[in-house]
């Protein structure tokens, strides 16, 4: 059998449990998560999780970027680095990476392989949960001595959160899967802060006050040190064009940074990264604190190096300057908000075409409204994924938004659409709502540019 054939039968395998990526939200609310089949699971293959160093990183946004930042610095430290990531965008072993490349299609027929008998005593498991343990046996497996976790849903019960990280990483939380996790930040950051445990560091990015609260009180619950970006890890903006953003920190010292023998230093620590917008400067000073409270050592330059080369795709991902075409993974009312203020910041006063679509849990009406003063037109279409929420819909909730829009499916017509109306005045298209959207705009605009 071609390798081919047998990687679409082991991704056939992984999609005959429940997935719940897939699933409508009422059926995601009422979901059996629990942590005790993963614990099975990870007993059965030996533990692997416990053979590597791992930095821990839950959220609503930014968790994939911290990740993706934390992995780029400790793979220019010298480590063979494991990142864990989801959901893909383009092909499913984007989510175990080592060394910033995904694991062939041969190693996860293997890895599938290996891991059946283990499933087949541990009833009810997910896709996600045996996705999760595949990662966590791939990086055993091909030498990965550093790894960084990001949380998949939540995180008190999280299929990730059977680990004993060096450190707890919460980026910025805000309302999103309130079916699942609550319809209150302070709910949301309960379930979040679910990844903290008993004197393992906690490093949280800024946070609304009533996040906050939740995440120091169980911080000091279970006898963790706390570092809050912008208190503890100050920030100073100093420029950014569309290359890139450079910045100063306030280096900051703790007892586990100092126990490990870190080296002190009072000057301002300057740092440059590819990924654009303001957001991205918080991101950033998140992930270097993770890795100084750590304890895994890694020196101020090796962070520097790793920082500048870090790459991330859909994190407002500029394809084409003129006229731009923008792939960005935007997805609730906030980070909507961050990418109107992106877009304000490199393109002062010029308008999108948006390619939008959306799952069916998502405030679309927010989105609309924090992105609505930059829209000339909403594209809206829908991704092949049951999730995804009908055009019609979504049409009724433009015009109640006052935004005008026009239906075009599939997404590959939509891209088209866009394309044509940009090449006629030279307004931004961009992809956003739907990171499944943008997987398919990302995917149709490859093959449009190897013709």
């Amino acid at each position: 059998m071609d390798i081919e054939t047998a990687y679409n039968l082991a991704l056939d395998y992984l999609y005959s449990f429940v997935d719940y990526s897939l699933k409508h939200s009422s059926e995601l609310a009422k979901a059996d998560f629990n942590l005790e089949r993963m614990f099975a699971l990870m007993e059965s293959l030996g533990n692997p999780q416990m053979k590597y160093p791992i930095i821990h990183v839950a959220g609503t946004k930014g968790k994939g970027s911290t990740s993706a930042l934390c992995a780029a610095a400790l793979g220019a430290a010298g480590y063979t680095v494991g990142l864990y990531t989801s959901p893909h965008l383009l092909d499913y072993v984007e989510r175990i990476q080592i060394n910033g490349e995904p694991i062939s299609h041969e190693q996860l027929v293997d890895l599938v392989e290996e891991i059946k008998p283990a499933v087949a005593r541990v009833p009810f498991l997910t896709t996600f949960e045996i996705t999760t343990a595949l990662a966590f046996m791939a990086f055993a497996k091909y030498g990965v001595n550093a790894a960084v976790f990001e949380v998949g849903l939540g995180g008190r019960l999280d299929a990730t959160n059977i680990v004993t990280p060096r450190v707890s990483v919460i980026t910025s939380l805000s309302y999103d899967h309130t079916a699942v996790l609550g319809n209150t930040l302070a709910l949301i950051a309960g379930e979040k802060a679910g990844i903290i445990k008993d004197g393992v560091s906690v490093v949280s990015s800024p946070q609304k006050e009533e996040a906050l609260e939740v995440l120091e009180r169980v911080a000091k619950l279970k006898e963790c040190e706390f570092a809050l970006v912008g208190r503890d890890v100050k920030i100073e903006f100093i420029e950014s064009s569309l290359k890139g953003q450079t910045f100063h920190l306030s280096t900051f010292h703790t007892s586990a940074s100092l126990s490990a023998g870190l080296p002190l230093s009072s000057q301002l620590l300057k740092l440059e990264i590819p990924l654009l917008g303001s957001h991205q400067i918080e991101n950033a000073a998140t992930a270097y604190a993770a890795l100084k409270i750590s304890g895994i050592p890694i020196s101020d330059e090796q962070i520097q190096k790793g920082f500048s080369q870090v790459k991330w795709r859909a994190r407002f991902e500029i394809a084409r300057l003129d006229p731009p075409l923008i792939f960005d993974s935007a997805h609730n009312q906030d980070s909507f908000e961050k990418l109107c203020e992106t877009l304000e910041t490199y393109f002062p006063g010029k308008p999108v075409y948006l390619i939008f679509g959306a799952s069916e849990d998502k405030n679309i009406p927010g989105m609309f409204a924090e992105m609505k003063s930059k829209i000339r037109k909403i594209i809206i279409t829908r991704a092949d994924h049951p999730r995804a929420l009908e055009v019609e819909k979504i049409q009724k909730l433009a015009e109640q938004a006052g935004a005008e829009s026009e239906a075009v499916v599939p997404v590959k017509d939509a891209l088209a659409r866009a394309l044509d109306l940009s090449s006629k005045d030279g307004s931004i298209v961009l992809s956003a709502g739907s990171m499944f959207v943008t997987a398919e705009v990302m995917r149709e605009w490859k093959l449009l540019t190897s013709l």
